[in-house]
């Protein structure tokens, strides 16, 4: 995942590779050896700043002062899954229109600091908060878990979920969701659990086989999620009970973070470690069609690892992705066919809106994609003319109130023009983010790596 500014934690597959972004990686301990004459030493947690070379990209000119729709905002009552809803669409919300700091609330733990991975469980927070029918739900990096007044940002009940923390290296990230007077939650500490919205009395709790780095989506009266051996998991989300698996490959070398899966009506859209992007029968698991978002000519150690890191997005039956290994894509959720794609790295979520497709990838260019054809608009390139000591980790995007949204590690918002990717308003946070934000009434919240949630009104 690229993530979190200074210090990023990356294991290099193959060393000696030039680099000049962040990710970050998980992989076997055997791998974390360095050789004597470099000068970063990544352990397993640590970051240090990488990225993965892209092949150069322009706007079509066939598309030069060509306009095009997106819709205009709608509020949004609830969030109740860090996409927005089991699609992971929220075309454009009502949200943040002044961009100012309406309030901010510590939830918790943050980061673990750079030298105390040896010493102490590692501490990350690797997902968003959600809404739900009033109250805003989120883990934080000790495994938390906290309901907010999402108004004032006021603590209504706090629980800690991971009963046995031990000297485990995965047992942190997880993530939560809402539905029907539930809270779910998934963790690193290997288990899926669900918690009374009102009072955060434990309903049922599941193990897993594996820990859970990615948040749930519930769906359809089920609950879904992806472990870190790649596996798929549908549990009941009334009883916690296991419905059916599907085991994707299994990847070794991945990024931190693991994504969340999109449903649409009887579709599961999974992303995996290994690159694959499959679509699942919500029934039964049974696999329907199978796209691997990776270059052919991967030519770099890093070009290896092809996570797809950020959560697909479906939206009118066409589901968007991108992996790190340099491919973002539009395939047909119905036959698997890719429709279009660019070879660019993101490992955040794209937004879908109207005619148009934004994302945000490792070099921090903002690309304005159209829907239909993949050509392209615009690109914005954050990072441009500054030297590499400024250059920031961008994440996001969100539409919301007539403006695009991102956050960075340099503990800056930035509020875009959609049409033509024009700085419009630089909000101080104070506090790296990498999370990307969320939105409902009126209100754009941020939760940033040292577990500081900020609302922008």
């Amino acid at each position: 995942m690229i993530r979190r500014g200074a210090i990023v934690a990356v294991v290099l597959v193959a060393l000696g590779v030039s680099a000049s972004g962040c990710a970050v990686l998980r992989a076997p301990a055997a791998l974390f050896k360095t050789n004597k004459k470099d000068t970063a030493r990544a352990a397993n947690g640590q970051r240090i700043p990488v990225l993965l070379q892209t092949v150069t990209l322009t706007p079509a000119p066939a598309l030069k002062g060509v306009d095009f729709s997106i819709p205009g905002p709608q509020p949004q009552a609830d969030w109740p899954t860090p996409g927005g809803n089991p699609t992971q669409a929220v075309e454009h919300v009502e949200a943040g229109a002044n961009f100012q700091i309406a309030w901010r609330r510590k939830i918790g733990a943050g980061d673990s600091k750079p030298g105390g991975f040896f010493y102490k469980p590692i501490e990350f927070i690797l997902s968003a908060p959600v809404i739900g029918d009033g109250r805003l739900y989120v883990l934080d990096g000790r495994s938390e878990l906290s309901a907010l007044d999402p108004a004032s940002g006021r603590d209504i009940w706090r629980t800690d979920i991971a009963s046995h923390r031990g000297s485990g290296r995965e047992g942190f990230g997880g993530g939560v969701a809402y539905g029907d007077g539930l809270v779910y939650v998934t963790s690193g500490f290997r288990f899926a659990a669900a918690y009374d919205a009102k009072t955060g009395k434990q309903v049922w709790r599941t193990p897993t086989t594996a820990p859970v780095h990615g948040a749930p989506t519930i769906a359809g009266g089920k609950l879904y999620f992806i472990d870190v051996s790649d596996q798929l998991q549908a549990l009941d989300a009334k009883t916690g009970q296991s419905l059916w698996t599907y085991q994707a490959l299994d990847e070794p070398a991945r990024m931190l973070i693991a994504s969340s899966p999109a449903v649409a009506e009887d579709e599961v859209i999974a992303p995996f470690a290994s690159g694959e992007l499959v679509g699942v029968n919500a029934a039964n698991g049974n696999d329907l069609w199978t796209d691997v978002l990776s270059l052919t000519n991967r030519n770099n150690a890093l070009s290896e690892i092809r996570d797809i890191a950020g959560r697909p997005t479906i939206s009118r039956g066409i589901a968007f992705a991108g992996s790190h290994s340099g491919v973002v894509a539009a395939v047909d959720i119905r036959t698997g066919q890719r429709a279009w794609s660019i070879p660019t790295a993101i490992v955040t979520t794209p937004w879908a809106a109207g005619d148009v497709v934004y994302v945000v990838d490792q070099m921090g260019r903002v690309i304005c994609i159209a829907r239909d054809s993949g050509q392209i608009y615009w690109i914005r390139g954050l990072n441009d003319n500054l030297r590499k000591k400024y250059r920031a980790i961008f994440s996001g995007p969100i539409l919301a109130s007539n403006h695009l949204v991102v956050v960075s590690n340099k503990g800056v918002a930035l509020q875009l023009d959609p049409k033509t990717g024009a700085t419009q308003k630089t909000l101080r946070l104070g506090s790296p983010a990498f999370t990307t934000p969320i939105a409902a009434n009126g209100l754009i919240y941020v939760l940033t790596d040292t577990g500081e949630l900020i609302a922008i009104r």
